[in-house]
């Protein structure tokens, strides 16, 4: 995309969630695009992930690594241990492999109800819709931050009586410490019932260097919309009180059951992990 318009999107759309829709700032939705080589994204979107290579040279493998555990979790879940329905949160722009692809084509039947607030995502919503004939699947235009909004609409479609897998890959260092993000993922684990799992995906400073890190802070403020909170191993393990985490545990994503003869071109800054609800 190289205009300045984003399809599908007018006025009423300029300003969704807290964020204004401002194709003068990078947006998370469209620099991951970029970096999974999407073209729905703007020239401040590659010119801030552009920097942000130099910096990071893993960043493209991180972003593709994290993506690819998407699709292992799905399959995990769908496949080994039976979810039918999924809350899947900071969906980002369609691409190969979303989370209803990946699941109908395990079983059908599954529903997946997808979330996010950027209207680019919005504009692609019906991507998003398009669902084996006895699955469903629905897309809420709604903030992270307002999971009362979440959890109403999301009971149109998902049972709450029956377990829910909630994922929230690669959105929570988006939520900054102000806004108890911890409390967020409290409030959407306790909607859900026992035997529930939660998957996430979080940027941790631990890969970097003390001048790598100020770096990509420096770079972050200066070009991004959302401004990224990077928490530690020990920090991104409390998200799970509640829940018993499946093996290997919280590990990098690339490290998180790896497909069989897969080898890890590169090193990433993203812990994942996968956990069932008490």
């Amino acid at each position: 995309m190289t205009s300045n318009e984003a399809p599908g999107t007018d006025d009423s759309a300029s300003k969704v969630g807290s964020l204004p829709f401002d194709v003068t700032k990078a947006h998370q939705a469209r620099s991951y695009d970029y970096l999974l080589g999407g073209k729905d994204n703007f020239a401040a979107d590659r010119a801030a992930v552009d920097e942000q290579i130099k910096i990071y040279p893993d960043l493209v493998f991180t972003m593709r690594a994290n993506r690819a555990f998407l699709g292992r979790a799905v399959r995990y879940l769908v496949g080994e241990v039976g979810i039918r329905q999924f809350l899947d949160i900071g969906t980002g722009i369609p691409t190969a492999g979303n989370t209803h692809e990946v699941a109908q084509a395990l079983a059908p039947e599954t529903r997946v109800v997808y979330v996010d607030y950027d209207p680019i995502v919005l504009a692609h919503a019906r991507a998003l819709l398009d669902s084996s004939d006895s699955g469903a699947t629905e897309y809420i235009d709604a903030d992270l931050r307002d999971t009362g909004t979440i959890l109403a609409q999301a009971a149109n479609l998902l049972d709450f009586t029956k377990p829910v897998a909630v994922t929230l890959l690669s959105i929570l260092h988006a939520i900054t410490d102000a806004d108890d993000p911890y409390s967020i993922v409290a409030t959407l684990l306790d909607a859900v019932p026992s035997g529930s799992y939660l998957a996430i995906s979080h940027a941790g400073p631990e890969s970097f260097t003390a001048e790598a890190r100020e770096k990509l802070m420096d770079s972050t403020r200066r070009t991004s919309l959302q401004q990224y909170t990077l928490r530690t191993r020990e920090q991104v393990a409390r998200f799970f009180d509640g829940t018993d985490l499946v093996e290997p545990g919280l590990v990098p994503v690339e490290e998180w059951r790896p497909d069989p003869g897969a080898r890890a071109e590169g090193k990433s800054v993203y812990w994942c992990a996968v956990g069932k609800k008490r």
